[in-house]
């Protein structure tokens, strides 16, 4: 499994320069609001995907007047355990040393100015689409609420954070796509502009994006025939009844070709001026007992659902990693009534052996909560 043992963050949003140990398998940050729990969270997030749970710019992540952040974090390896001729204190002396030679360090700078650097064992990536997936990592915050009522792209995101991690040509497809999408969303605007339009360039543009957009398509359809079935079981764990979930993978694609579905809505992309045809449209569609499940929901439901699509997200990586990735829980005591926040915690904790991280405002909350698992917990007050 992956574990995180130490983090140290240097000027990094609320933070000047302060370091944590992670001694257990589940950990618990307490502390009022503005200590800086979620922003604690949000640093391992970073060194795991480089790049913020919650914006997209690195300026908005450094420290009010800092010039830059660094992060660094140490993740040791599986350790390897001696002979089993050995006797106890032997084979727990090999397992410690070990522990100490077979350890991942990763260190992530942002200087304000130029470029960001990302290194592994002090050795610089040259990409930084080679990271993502070499850490694992889900997150579950409050605002994720968006991904079961707003708009498709929360969803779209959802689907490409998780095969990305699990296949690196999926995201380099991706790139691609988005990249040759801007390319022809910029010229569907130039054609306005000049009042002409140039159909060759145009071919071949669609051209550029049928190739990468067949494989995303591709995948994505078969990602959720793992997806689905997980999301239901998660969805009656946690809410414990037997309400009907179902979801559906939505693309143009899934009758038309690509090719086709350009063709279809070239005139619209001429008048709007962007491209309404293609994989950047799709959806997952959700529905409650038959009817639209964001129109229906209760915040209950809602809250379930957003909680099975994380765990299902989890058992996904665990399952095609290999191993268990971290699970990092913002706020969720606030979210969920006693009953589907102690069927969380069950599955989260006793039934699974990968590290987790959960904040809360409350410390008697969450040894409370902590004080019936089967496990040792860690308690980190800022």
């Amino acid at each position: 499994m992956f574990r995180l043992s130490k983090i140290t963050i240097t000027q990094f949003k609320n933070y000047d320069f302060d370091s944590f140990s992670f001694t257990e398998r589940i950990i618990g940050i307490c502390g009022l609001n503005g200590r800086g729990k979620t922003n604690l969270l949000d640093a391992i997030y970073y060194l795991c995907f480089t790049k913020s749970y919650f914006t997209k710019t690195d300026g908005f992540n450094i420290r009010f007047n800092a010039d830059g952040f660094r992060l660094e974090g140490t993740a040791p390896a599986q350790p390897i355990l001696a002979p089993t001729g050995k006797d106890e204190n032997t084979r727990r002396n090999s397992e410690d040393v070990q522990t100490v030679l077979n350890q991942d360090k990763i260190i992530c700078i942002f200087r304000g100015v130029g470029k960001k650097e990302l290194l592994l064992n002090d050795v610089p990536y040259t990409k930084f689409s080679e990271h993502i997936g070499k850490f694992p990592c889900v997150m579950i915050a409050p605002d994720d609420i968006e991904m079961i009522i707003g708009g498709s792209e929360e969803r779209r995101r959802f689907m490409d954070t998780i095969i990305s991690q699990i296949n690196a040509a999926y995201l380099q497809q991706l790139i691609i796509y988005n990249k040759v999408l801007m390319q022809r969303n910029s010229l569907l605007k130039k054609f306005a502009e000049q009042g002409k339009t140039d159909w060759t360039l145009l071919e071949v543009l669609d051209d550029q994006l049928v190739q990468p957009g067949n494989y995303i398509f591709a995948k994505r359809k078969e990602f959720s025939l793992q997806l689905i079935p997980l999301v239901q079981q998660f969805y009656n764990k946690i809410a414990n009844n037997k309400e009907v979930v179902s979801l559906q993978y939505e693309s143009q694609l899934n009758d038309t070709e690509f090719f086709s579905v350009l063709n279809q809505y070239r005139q619209k992309d001429f008048i709007l001026q962007r491209s309404n045809g293609g994989i950047h449209k799709d959806d997952i569609g959700i529905q409650l007992n038959g009817q639209v499940f964001k129109t229906t929901a209760s915040q209950g439901q809602r809250k379930s659902l957003l909680f099975a699509l994380k765990l299902a997200e989890f058992e996904l990586l665990k399952i095609n990693k290999g191993f268990t990735p971290l699970l990092l829980l913002d706020d969720v005591f606030e979210k969920l009534d006693e009953g589907r926040m102690q069927n969380l915690l069950n599955w989260v904790c006793n039934e699974n052996n990968g590290q987790v991280f959960i904040t809360d405002t409350h410390k008697k909350r969450l040894e409370l909560a902590f004080g019936g698992l089967q496990s040792k917990y860690q308690i980190i007050e800022l």
